[in-house]
């Protein structure tokens, strides 16, 4: 093999890894809010591609938001899932609430071997996505063996990051995610809008931070949470004024800790 060809070779291989090979014209599940999709290569989360996902503060341990948001996306996918955990407390009817149904997602209790579980449900033909509940540390080598097989079944990897000695210095390391989010809670509007005093609660809020996002553009947004067919949505105070009157925090800027991504 000549030189040209084996440096052909290596780049190829490289572009592999960096999501800019044949793994990058795969199809996306978009969110179907121009302001999100608009910051995502190709407009959408790719498929046959690892995605990080965590909760932010105190969320980190119980990732409940950041569960919700896996699931609401994959609930739109479509096709069955494998969801490894290191102990036994996926919430069914919670995934359900977000358009993911029990009969679709098949539960596996890994304990410490929930990165193994991952990367061996990805080499399984039809899944349209793998989950994997995670406490640890996380390298490039593990990441990147998720990235590779997920490139070659086609499948949404997801892996979401809990466990109460997470941190920002450790969940900035870098990873071979295609995207990296954080999703945050916020507090819930009153359920009419014309009526701020009403008592009760409106439809869950978040501020969803796309910390890194490979050939797209990090932000961060105010969303609706996922309903019950995985859909979120702009508050409505905010998807009815004109872009230039719209809060910077649901338009793209620049998220905290994009560097260190």
């Amino acid at each position: 093999m000549g030189t040209s060809a084996l440096l052909d070779g290596l780049r190829e291989q490289v572009a592999r890894i960096e999501g800019q090979g044949e793994g990058h014209n795969r199809p996306v599940v978009p969110f179907g809010i121009p302001a999100l999709d608009g910051g995502l290569p190709r407009g959408g989360m790719a498929r046959g591609a690892l995605h990080e996902v965590a909760g932010a503060g105190a969320h980190v341990e119980h990732a409940s938001a950041a569960t919700l948001l896996v699931a609401g996306i994959l609930a739109r996918a479509g096709g069955p899932v494998l969801w490894a955990s290191e102990r036994f407390d996926l919430f069914a009817p919670g995934l359900a609430g977000a358009g993911l149904q029990g009969s679709r997602v098949v539960h596996v209790e890994a304990g410490r071997s929930v990165l193994l579980a991952m990367e061996e449900g990805l080499r399984h033909p039809g899944l349209a996505g793998v989950v994997g509940e995670y406490s640890g540390r996380l390298g490039l080598t593990a990441s990147r063996r998720l990235q590779l097989a997920a490139e070659s079944s086609g499948a949404m990897a997801f892996l979401v990051r809990r466990g109460p000695r997470l941190n920002d210095l450790l969940l900035s390391e870098p990873t071979a995610a295609v995207t990296r989010w954080k999703v945050a809670c916020l507090p819930s509007p009153p359920p009419l809008a014309h009526s701020p005093g009403t008592p009760g609660l409106g439809r869950a809020l978040w501020q969803l931070d796309l910390m890194r996002c490979r050939g797209g553009v990090p932000g961060s947004w105010t969303v609706e949470a996922c309903d019950a067919q995985g859909r979120l949505a702009l508050p409505a105070v905010l998807a009815d004024r004109p872009a230039a009157a719209t809060p910077g925090r649901v338009h793209r800027r620049a998220a905290p800790g994009r560097a260190a991504a």
